[in-house]
């Protein structure tokens, strides 16, 4: 019997096997971020264990809260860097030098294929894009992996999705996955990982495959992957070109790790996205999602347009498009935040700052902020936001305030009429 990409990432990363499920692994890459990791720090510190089972593959980013707005996220941001200094931690991206983790570390080349990478985040599975096993982990697994470089995961069962067809103009690969996750609902991936392939997959450059990926944790499942392939080794090619004589080298090399044509899964789904329209979620599930046009004429008071999940340049450019020589509709507010300083800049290098602005947004440096309702951009009771994030959760953006959440192209439609829209209209 044949092996999925998982079931052979687990394999070759096999540390100990505890029990029958339980899979002790070798972990590449653990990451952290000033929410999490200073409650593991902390803990280690106070047990006389306060080391590191490998500085160079610690990665670490102060992003949730960033600028500090308190005390106690200043505090937060110091605990990080003491332990990053201590342990001469170099991959450590402090204030002007941090963005959004999972665009931030992908970007800096930090995932490979095979690779096992954890992070006190539910979001890690984002890095499942690169043909990683990539999984967001609590305090506990967290301190053990920074400790011992180990994780413990249930033996993997994976859930394959085949998506076929091609995407109509206007529509996206946020859609794509919104739709996915009505179809599951938000348990339908429960303690599984989720395998996206087919042809809509293979024709997806890395920040949609990101996308998809991002949100497979809002199915309920553990990680989201897509096998390597040559899309994935021109991404890396800048920091694996030593590794390799050629790209096609190095897709060669890629495809060990895909999933044997013989593998066996839980389940195998087909979706056929032809005929698929942009998709908005309504009330607080991420599975609660409708056709756009089933909510136009929902009045917004916010837009935002950010996230690891769509804070990214080609994310940017598609709201661009349609805002540009448009504004804002009279009594709705935008954010916009780039996700990574390297975004930002060739945001503003494209012109596309300038289209932000002059719509009338207010553009932030890279932060997760406004996405789990810590700063800026938190909604009041009663608000409402097009948000291009990836939970619509009672409260994540603010207490008594409602989420929709839409594509980058679809929250631009929104800025420009005050309601939700469809942004073909635009196009």
């Amino acid at each position: 019997m044949g092996k999925t990409i998982a079931e052979k990432i687990f394999a070759a990363h096999l540390r100990d096997t505890p029990s029958a499920d339980n899979m002790v692994l070798n972990i590449d890459v653990v990451m952290c971020h000033e929410i999490t990791t200073p409650i593991a720090i902390m803990d280690l510190v106070e047990k006389g264990m306060d080391q590191v089972f490998d500085r160079t593959k610690i990665k670490a980013v102060i992003d949730h809260v960033t600028p500090a707005k308190d005390s106690k996220t200043a505090m937060q941001g110091k605990i990080m860097r003491d332990w990053a200094k201590r342990h001469n931690i170099e991959d450590f991206f402090d204030v002007g030098a941090n963005g959004v983790c999972h665009a931030l570390f992908p970007e800096k080349g930090f995932v490979r294929p095979g690779y096992t990478v954890i992070m006190g985040d539910s979001h890690t599975c984002t890095h499942g894009a690169f043909g990683a096993f990539a999984a967001g982990v609590g305090t506990t697994d967290l301190e053990v992996g920074i400790y011992k470089g180990v994780c413990s995961f249930r033996a993997p069962k994976t859930l394959k999705i085949i998506i076929n067809g091609q995407l109509q103009t206007g529509v996206t690969a946020k859609d794509v996955i919104l739709s996915v996750i009505k179809k599951l609902t938000v348990n339908g991936g429960t303690d599984k990982v989720i395998e996206f392939v087919g042809p809509v997959v293979d024709s997806m450059g890395m920040s949609a495959r990101m996308t998809i990926c991002n949100m497979a944790v809002e199915a309920g499942a553990t990680c989201g992957i897509c096998l390597p392939d040559k899309v994935t080794a021109e991404y890396l090619w800048p920091f694996i070109k030593d590794q390799y004589a050629s790209i096609d080298d190095a897709v060669s090399d890629f495809a060990k790790w895909h999933s044997d044509h013989d593998a066996e899964y839980t389940e195998i789904l087909e979706f056929d996205i032809s005929d698929l329209v942009p998709q908005v979620t309504f009330g607080f599930k991420p599975d609660q999602v409708r056709n756009i046009d089933e909510m136009a004429g929902t009045p917004v008071d916010q837009i935002y347009i950010g996230s690891c999940t769509n804070g990214r340049i080609e994310d940017l450019r598609d709201a661009a498009l349609l805002l540009k020589g448009r504004t804002l509709a009279k009594g709705v507010r935008g954010v916009v935040t780039p996700a990574t300083p390297k975004i930002f800049s060739q945001a503003l290098e494209e012109g596309l700052i300038k289209i932000f602005m002059d719509a009338g947004f207010c553009v932030l440096n890279p932060t997760c902020g406004a996405c789990l309702g810590m700063s800026s951009g938190v909604l009041a009771e009663g608000e409402v936001c097009a948000s291009t994030t990836n939970r619509n959760f009672n409260g994540r953006m603010g207490k008594g305030g409602m989420v929709h959440l839409m594509s980058p192209l679809s929250a631009a439609a929104a800025a420009i009429t005050g309601v939700i829209t469809d942004p073909r209209n635009y196009l």
